[in-house]
């Protein structure tokens, strides 16, 4: 007869007849009896009043009914604390007894009872337990002492059980070590800051040892333990990879992730054109694939964790396309997770294949798994070029099947098609156009109105269509009333006699009778600009958009680096840190993955030993905004130096910079406008300091321009800087034969923390020069005149003269090529003359470019390994010191100094004046005329010039 008997009774009297059976003299009874209690407990019915009767039930030698009292005890100690004293004795003498089995039940029991009371008498059974004879009590002892823990953290320190936790880590049998990691894990994720597994060499090898013969769950809680390791170089990690490998081959899943997770972390540290990296990667692919043969559960935990394994290292799964081809039987979760993995693997030589794939999965029947399949496409076509006319093609079919949602989704992934690659398949417009009237989705509509308003110059009838949207204006989302502003005033600005009504009742419409702040600010902000500057209009919002990148919704790398850290565990599936969705006390640590080394790469940091935690005060721009970036043109619109006042505006065409500098929009100055030329060209963007008289004159040439905003940028008050930087040797940028006599030579140099353009002027023509003004077209750094150009007499045949030209660095940005060329236009009484010169990148370098050496760690780990330059700097005759010393007045400082294997090592920092940090390693060799030079940047593309400053200030 099976156990269902004890669960069915419907006696009266229960209780007392259960008392009753309790204190029967007959063993077999009181089991029977016991049993029918626990299924009374089972099923929720109070049978607390019988503590006592079966606390008596537990004097026997029968495992089974001393199994069931404690399963009891276990549940009705905390309502029954008094009582649960009673049951302290058998313990004691349960802990004696001499079958293994009872005396682990009984620690094992002890561990549960979270009663205060009683847990200083357990103390010594524990300690007895935990140096027992037979391993399995001793593995179940190492558990009770991190229960007992969680009760009683400092009774547990005081009896000196951690200590003895921490030699069972030599013990001789493997799940005994299993469980001692896993108690002090335990204890240690409560105590972040206790070092309480101490990790060294040897007891790393005991762990591995024990690694090949525990269980499956032991196994985990070893490999977690090594997870957390972090090795002393690259052989070492090389050796613990190769012994943890096997377990790549393990039949269960978290084994094998356990296992993935400690080669992931471990390969950081070996060199990548190490033979074995690239056996490790061939050897990590399998076990992945294999995991996805699981039940659909375990295949979406698996993918999850492989889409972290793919952002980090696409190289393990490259060849492994085919399997994450989605089944007509997978769960929508797993198909979309498969989804997102093929974009991330895809590839110049895969993308045939992947979009065959994806023209398939839009006709599917699951109307979220085919949206997504669409914007897959689109998302293949950004990330690889050579396929964009193939998904565009793709998209175009798709949109001919008419299917109302495929053609939404399409439309969207084409608008990003066409940010990616302007001027290229705007052909495709028409077909769009017909499909306008199906929109329904608000993003589909939007993009459909971005889509008129940027190209409505090649849609005859862009207006008709935009009107038909203005419609139904208040009943539209947010999304699209914004939408269709901005396309309606960009359809005024390039056709303005035919829109005239449309943008006034759009307008009227956003700022009127809208309640929506953001709708409303956006309707006056452009109202003001169409109703004062036209031209000033024209550039905000037809200016050229910067180019979308090609993978959005990468993981941030800090976050991506800790994640791998974490995986398989619930952070990986969750993709978030675990102290994102961990509440309570427990200090979850932040892990990051060691740092890399390799024989090609320079070491990570002048302190690796230091904890990596720090991170930079405030991150640096990340790069130089490029040509035509609306923000950096926002951003510079009011930084021209002050003028004095009561100087007549100059038209508000020039004064909004539609002038352009080298395409002869200078004509306008050449007359006798006098005033004109004195008058106020600062506040332009193209224009910068601009062209000025004496009126704006500063009081120093030297100094820039004080007041407003100048001030932030004057780096050199308060600010002493070394003598002795290193300025280049004047060269000729314009001679005299171009400039019809007029010869310009000059340098730039960093003087008191301003920067200054030295120029000399010669005039070997026969007429007297005068009237001079100097302008710079858009740089990389946003050099500009602080001061006008002032000669402090005409210049007359045959004479030169020297002038120190102070320049800010707060003028329009555009990035140039090469990056530090400088287009410069000079004005006489003459003619405009226009000429390009190179500034060394040095006069850029700031006065408080000296990081923090906790910074500098943790910045340099932050910063792409592929952002590394490496340079050889050769024929220097110096020694370190010299070095420090030289470059130091240049403002590259020395943050630490090292000496390896004889090498002199000097970490360097500098800033650039945008805010951009450079970072150097300078490997000096004492009686070597070579040097070694890395730089770490995020902007990279400025390495080759910080290499020529280094190698111009070192040896002249």
């Amino acid at each position: 007869m099976t156990d269902s008997k004890y669960f069915t009774t419907n006696k009266k009297g229960e209780i007392f007849e259960l008392k009753a059976e309790l204190n029967n003299e007959k063993k077999e009874k009181r089991k029977e009896a016991v049993k029918k209690v626990i299924a009374a407990m089972t099923v929720g019915k109070d049978v607390s009043s019988l503590f006592p009767d079966v606390v008596n039930c537990m004097q026997t030698d029968n495992l089974e009914l001393k199994k069931l009292v404690y399963l009891y005890l276990m549940n009705y100690a905390k309502s029954q604390p008094d009582m649960a004293i009673m049951a302290v004795n058998s313990f004691v003498k349960d802990c004696e007894d001499p079958n293994p089995l009872i005396r682990a039940l009984a620690v094992r029991t002890m561990g549960c009872i979270r009663v205060d009371k009683i847990t200083e008498y357990l103390c010594e059974p524990l300690r007895k337990c935990l140096k027992d004879e037979d391993p399995y009590v001793r593995k179940t002892a190492a558990v009770c002492v991190a229960k007992l823990h969680d009760i009683n953290a400092q009774l547990v320190e005081d009896q000196g059980f951690l200590d003895t936790l921490k030699d069972l880590i030599s013990d001789s049998n493997p799940m005994v070590v299993a469980n001692a990691v896993a108690a002090l894990s335990e204890i240690a994720e409560s105590h972040p800051n206790s070092n309480l597994l101490d990790l060294n060499p040897q007891s790393i090898n005991k762990l591995l040892t024990a690694l090949n013969e525990c269980t499956e769950w032991g196994q985990i809680f070893i490999l977690d333990c090594l997870a957390n390791y972090t090795p002393r170089d690259d052989r070492e990690s090389q050796s613990i990879c190769e012994r943890v490998t096997p377990r790549l081959s393990h039949a269960n899943s978290a084994v094998v992730l356990s296992a993935v997770k400690v080669l992931m972390k471990f390969m950081e540290m070996l060199p990548k054109d190490l033979d074995y990296y690239g056996t490790l990667l061939k050897k990590l692919a399998p076990p992945l694939v294999t995991l996805l043969s699981a039940e659909p559960e375990l295949q979406y935990v698996a993918l999850r964790n492989i889409n972290l394994i793919v952002q980090k290292r696409p190289e393990i799964l490259k060849h492994e396309m085919k399997v994450f081809f989605v089944k007509y039987n997978d769960p929508i979760y797993v198909k979309l997770e498969k989804l997102d993995i093929m974009i991330r693997l895809a590839s110049q030589a895969n993308i045939a294949q992947v979009l065959a794939e994806l023209k398939e999965y839009a006709t599917e029947v699951d109307v979220d798994f085919v949206r997504k399949a669409v914007r897959a496409i689109g998302r293949c076509a950004i990330k690889v070029e050579q396929s964009a006319e193939r998904c565009v093609s793709t998209l175009l079919d798709l949109i001919q099947t008419k299917v109302n949602y495929v053609v939404q989704e399409a439309i969207v992934v084409i608008k990003d098609i066409f940010r990616k690659y302007p001027n290229k398949y705007e052909s495709v417009i028409a077909t769009l156009c017909e499909n306008l009237d199906s929109l329904d989705e608000p993003e589909a509509r939007a993009a459909m109105i971005w889509i008129v308003g940027e190209y409505a110059e090649r849609i005859d009838n862009a207006d008709e269509l935009l009107e038909s949207f203005l419609e139904g204006f208040h009943d539209e989302s947010t999304q699209v009333q914004l939408q269709l502003l901005t396309a309606i005033v960009k359809l005024f600005l390039k056709k303005p006699t035919e829109t005239q009504e449309l943008v006034q009742q759009v307008l009227s419409l956003a700022t009127q009778d809208s309640d929506n702040p953001d709708l409303r600010d956006r309707g006056y902000i452009y109202w003001r600009l169409l109703s004062t500057d036209p031209v000033a209009a024209k550039e905000v919002v037809l200016a050229e958009k910067p180019l979308i990148s090609e993978e959005t919704d990468l993981i941030e790398p800090t976050l991506l680096d800790e994640l791998i850290c974490h995986i398989g565990t619930l952070a990986s599936v969750y993709h978030k840190p675990p102290n994102a969705f961990v509440e309570g006390s427990r200090g979850v640590q932040h892990k990051r993955l060691p740092p890399r080394t390799g024989s090609n790469e320079s070491p990570e940091s002048p302190e690796l030993a230091q904890p990596a935690a720090a991170q930079p005060a405030d991150q640096p721009p990340a790069v130089i905004p490029s040509q035509g970036d609306l923000l950096g043109d926002l951003l510079n619109l009011d930084l021209g130096p002050p003028t004095s006042g009561g100087t007549p505006a100059i038209t508000s065409a020039m004064q909004m910079g539609a002038m352009d500098l080298l395409g002869g929009g200078l004509d306008s100055l050449m007359g006798d406008d006098t005033e004109a030329l004195g008058g106020d060209l600062g506040g332009s963007p193209a224009i910068g300091a601009g062209f000025g008289g004496p009126a704006v004159m500063p009081s120093s040439l030297n100094a820039p321009v004080g007041g407003g905003l100048g001030d932030l940028f004057d780096l050199g008050s308060g600010v002493g800087m070394p003598t002795g930087s290193y300025v280049v040797p004047k060269t000729v940028w314009l001679p005299a034969m171009k400039a019809k006599g007029l010869e310009i030579s000059g340098t730039f140099a960093r003087r008191m923390g301003t920067i200054q353009m030295d120029v000399t002027f010669t005039n070997k023509a026969m007429q007297i020069m005068t009237d001079f003004a100097i302008q710079f077209n858009r740089n990389s750094f946003g050099l500009s005149p602080a001061a006008p150009l002032q000669l402090a007499t005409p210049l007359s045949p045959n004479q030169t003269i020297e002038v120190s030209l102070p320049l800010s660095t707060v003028g329009p940005v555009m990035k140039m090529d090469p990056l530090n060329n400088l287009q410069v236009a000079v004005k006489n009484n003459i003619d405009v003359f226009y000429f390009s010169s190179l500034y060394p990148i040095n006069i850029l370098f700031v006065e408080d470019g000296k990081m923090e050496r906790q910074v500098f760690l943790a910045t340099w780990k932050d910063i792409p390994s592929d952002n590394e330059a490496q340079f050889q700097i050769k024929d220097c005759h110096l020694n370190s010191d010299a070095v420090s010393n030289k470059l130091q007045s240049n403002n590259i400082f020395t943050i630490a100094k090292r000496n390896v294997e004889g090498q002199d090592m000097l970490y360097q920092s500098m800033k650039l004046t945008n805010g951009i940090w450079i970072l150097a390693e300078l490997r000096i060799q004492p009686g070597s005329p070579n040097f070694t030079l890395s730089l770490k940047c995020r902007a990279p593309e400025i390495s080759q010039f910080v290499l020529q400053s280094y190698e111009a200030m070192l040896k002249n």
